[in-house]
């Protein structure tokens, strides 16, 4: 709907300029926006202010005179019935009911294509999720996870061709320490066939109570940090029993990791560890020295920025071992030879911010690409009341207790609700599971991604209000209503034009949703999305509370707010698909 209203007043205004009502300037610079109260209309130009600040005149008198001249191309489009003044100048449009009904028969006419974009000539890679081998899922995988997918439904949504890339930390001195843990703590001392058992029935609990407890032994014995060096160059320079162990805890953790994508129903295109960019680090070092990027620096190889605008970042370590800096710039020289992305996006924490700076400035330093070409999403954090949580001293909250926790919670809702004695017990955990889960989702998305989030259980497992159990209920009364009227719903013209202001109120948001969509993917905000079909569902309640739909006084009526009804749950089952959140035909 915005590019019809924008190429309308673009129109327009060249028509008012070329007979000469209108002097010539930047149309660019004319700004559309829906205004907050809706009162004040659909969309909202600043088009007066532009005007006056060039003319030095009143932007009342300004809009005045625009409104008189131009009111009549506007209205005589069809999308808009009416045109007022606001405040000191603002030009207010009203969009015609006419229009607004057309809407909702293309919403029903194209399902889940509704708000889709074109196919574009753009290819996006963005990296998410990114756990680290060796520990399970934490409270805080959790947002790079679910942001990164959203952004990535958003794009492909959008008609992007979208690359998923999980980029696993299975490679550093971390999984040194493991290593060492696991000789010296489970291995040691035993024969080839006990060996071959401690290692076949290893689980992630074990690889977590191994590195909890390195931590613990390193506060009394620091020298131990170096064994665990030691046994990282072991891997480095290819060590069969190093490899070995390594290979252990890596599939362990695959394992583990793709039960939890499961869970939250994420699939990710690609997952490639860190240990897979090794030997592309190699050729980085050899070409960072060749073009004079990087100098030697107390035994270590580092990049220095111009002007000393970022701190120095280390490519290769003094005892000589790659970091996770460089096997970075080896991702970024992978992925820009193999998909050649218009845009590479990183959905990490926020604290990642300074190092995300330096690795895109160094990819330019290196003469890949620009720094524009990339995008840091950073999220903010999980935390406790007492602080970040720390897998290293062992406080942390595993993301699949917080799951199951929630479902639990939503299936005492399940239980409570008015069909649950219709819903067979396999249903029952299926909603359960959905409504749990979805729960846990929307409450992340639904904040700013840059916000940190104190966890709390009241909070996160609250099913009610602003909530995805709210909305996927409000999808599931829809259903309902259109699975009681067994004739289906017409998406010809309607008769009715008597509309309610709750009826209005469904309508006037509804045809936001491509908007939406457009500005969300723009600003890597899904809680834009959130807020949009927490308000449609607010709306259509409000009417659905008010109004009879089923036993609607007029035939016309009644087939008009069973179009609102399709309409509206079409498009919550578009938003919470973007969103990764289930909808239900019955709660």
């Amino acid at each position: 709907m915005r590019e019809q209203i924008e190429q309308l007043i673009k129109n327009t205004l060249i028509t008012l300029q070329n007979e000469k009502k209108l002097e010539a300037f930047d149309i660019n610079e004319v700004v559309l926006e829906h205004p907050e109260n809706s009162e004040h209309g659909d969309y909202s130009l600043n088009l007066a202010f532009v005007i006056a600040k060039r003319t030095g005149q009143d932007p009342v008198q300004v809009a005045e005179f625009i409104v008189d001249n131009a009111r009549h191309l506007i209205q005589s489009s069809g999308y808009v019935e009416n045109i007022e003044i606001a405040g000191s100048g603002f030009i207010n449009l009203f969009l015609s009911k006419q229009h607004l009904v057309e809407e909702l028969g293309k919403i029903v006419r194209e399902k889940e294509r509704y708000g889709r974009g074109s196919v574009q000539k753009k290819t996006m890679v963005i990296d998410y999720s990114g756990p680290n081998i060796a520990k399970p899922f934490g409270i805080g995988h959790l947002r790079s996870t679910i942001i990164g997918q959203a952004i990535y439904n958003m794009y492909a949504f959008l008609g992007w061709k979208v690359i998923g890339d999980n980029h696993l930390g299975d490679w550093g001195t971390p999984h040194g320490k493991i290593l060492y843990q696991l000789k010296e703590k489970r291995l040691k001392g035993k024969t080839p066939k006990e060996r071959e058992e401690i290692l076949r029935n290893l689980t992630i609990a074990d690889l977590e109570e191994l590195y909890v407890g390195f931590s613990t032994e390193a506060e009394k014995n620091p020298g131990i940090e170096e064994d665990a060096r030691v046994w990282f160059r072991k891997l480095e320079q290819g060590d069969k029993e190093a490899k070995e162990l390594w290979g252990y805890t890596k599939e362990i953790s695959l394992q583990e990791f793709n039960r939890i994508y499961r869970l939250l129903h994420v699939q990710i295109d690609f997952a490639l560890g860190e240990s897979f960019y090794e030997p592309i680090a190699q050729e980085v070092l050899a070409e960072a020295t060749k073009k004079g990027i990087a100098e030697e620096s107390e035994g270590a190889l580092i990049i220095l920025f111009p002007e000393d605008k970022l701190p120095p970042a280390i490519l290769l370590k003094s005892d000589g071992t790659t970091n996770y800096f460089t096997r970075d710039l080896a991702t970024i020289s992978y992925r820009l030879k193999k998909w050649n992305p218009d845009i590479i996006v990183y959905e990490t924490g926020i604290e990642q911010t300074l190092h995300f700076q330096q690795l895109f400035w160094a990819a330019e330093l290196f003469g890949w690409a620009k720094r524009d070409r990339f995008v840091h999403v950073a999220h903010g954090l999980y935390r406790t009341k007492e602080g970040k949580f720390s897998t290293r001293k062992g406080h942390t909250i595993h993301l699949e207790d917080v799951l199951r926790e929630a479902v639990i919670k939503a299936k005492e809702l399940v239980e409570k609700s008015e069909n649950a004695k219709e819903l067979s017990e396999t249903e029952k955990e299926q909603v359960a599971e959905a409504v749990g889960i979805g729960g846990v989702k929307y409450n992340d998305l639904s904040q700013h991604p840059r916000r940190n989030i104190i966890f709390d259980w009241d909070k996160i497992l609250n099913l009610k209000g602003n909530s995805a159990p709210y909305i996927q209920y409000t999808y599931a009364r829809c259903q309902n209503i259109l699975i009681r009227e067994k004739k289906g719903v017409s998406v010809k013209k309607i008769a009715y034009s008597d509309f309610t202001r709750e009826e209005m109120d469904v309508l006037r948001i509804m045809y936001q949703f491509p908007e939406v969509v457009y500005d969300a993917a723009e600003k890597f905000s899904p809680n834009l999305i959130c807020n949009f079909v927490f308000d449609l569902a607010q709306k259509y309640n409000s009417f659905y509370n008010t109004h009879r739909v089923l036993q609607a006084d007029t035939a016309e009526e009644k087939e008009f707010r069973l179009l609102l009804t399709a309409a509206t749950a079409q498009v919550i089952q578009n938003s919470l698909s973007l969103l990764g959140i289930q909808t239900l035909d019955r709660i």
